[in-house]
Order: C-alpha cells, then structure tokens, then sequence
C-alpha cells in the first residue's frame, strides 16, 4: 500500500450505493480488463452493467464497498452469494464480484474487500468459496489462497466469450 494512502474501510453496501458501484464496475473492467481482453470482449463484458441489477436489498447476498477518508468516491465492491444455485454443496458460497476502481489498483483494497466477504461467508457457515475469475484477476486470487480448477468461457453479450478461471478456496477457521 502507498504511504501517501489512506488505510482502507469495508461496510455494508446499501442502495444508494448503486450508481457508485456501477462505476466502480465500468471504469475496473475498462481499465484492468483492458490488461486481458480486448474492445469488443469489454464492451460485452459492460453490457448488463446497471445500478438496478446489484442485489443491494436482496436476502442471501452480501455486498460491501471499500472506502478511503479522504476520497469522495467507493475505491471497490464486493459481492458474495451465500446461497448460489450452481453450488456444489450448502457449505460453498460464490464470489459473485471484487472489483477496484483503477484509482486504487494494487493498493489493499482488493484484499480488504476479499477478506470481508469470506469472513462473512465463515460468519454464515460456509467451508468454501468458489468464483470465475477474469484472466487479470487471476494472479490476485491466487495470491489470496485461491486455486484454479478449470478454464472456461463465459458468454457475454451478442456470444462474445470471455476466457476466464473458475477457483475456489476452502475457508480456515478464525
């Protein structure tokens, strides 16, 4: 983390966060995704990128935003479903997002917003965590104690794939 930084605060995203997490979520995915796909898999993958299609209210989902003091806007989100319909088992949830404003890349927050999503999932019993990762987001994951388990190709907007990982992680004990 940059000394210049300010440390980094996690909470409970409500709906009037919507719009600040849709542009967290545009200005992430055109900038870090830039990183792996191209123009046409972006503008695919930013397609259903809508205020309204967040579960913000929605029972079963945890969504948290990063914050920093001194910044007026979310540095990044997180989403986390704790009930996902394509689980293996009921102890595995599903990182459904953890994106960072390009602003605040490779400085925690990513970690801080990871880190509040799976102590909520052990908070709500859950062994394990499964995700798709990006190909960009791939190294982070990793680093956090995810691993892959296969590739696959995500079907965006107009049948534009997106390459990307499938990971999980087993959650230790607190």
């Amino acid at each position: 983390m940059s000394p210049t930084r300010e440390p980094v605060s996690v909470r409970e995203a409500t709906p009037a966060d919507a719009d600040a997490i849709a542009d967290v979520h545009t200005a992430s995915a055109r900038e870090l995704g830039g990183e792996a796909y191209d123009d046409r898999q972006i503008r695919a993958w930013l397609a259903n990128v809508h205020p309204e299609r967040y579960p913000l209210a929605e029972p079963g989902y945890r969504i948290v935003v990063a914050e920093r003091e001194a910044d007026d806007r979310i540095a990044g989100f997180g989403l986390l479903d704790l009930e996902p319909s394509d689980r293996e088992d009921e102890s595995t949830g599903r990182i459904g997002a953890v994106y960072v404003h390009p602003d605040h890349a490779r400085e925690g927050v990513g970690r801080a917003i990871l880190a509040a999503l799976e102590t909520a999932a052990r908070d709500a019993g859950l062994e394990r965590l499964a995700l798709t990762s990006s190909r960009n987001a791939i190294d982070f994951y990793r680093r956090q104690g995810y691993e892959g388990v296969e590739t696959v190709a995500l079907e965006m907007q107009d049948g534009v794939p997106l390459e990307c990982l499938r990971m999980r992680k087993r959650l230790d004990a607190d």
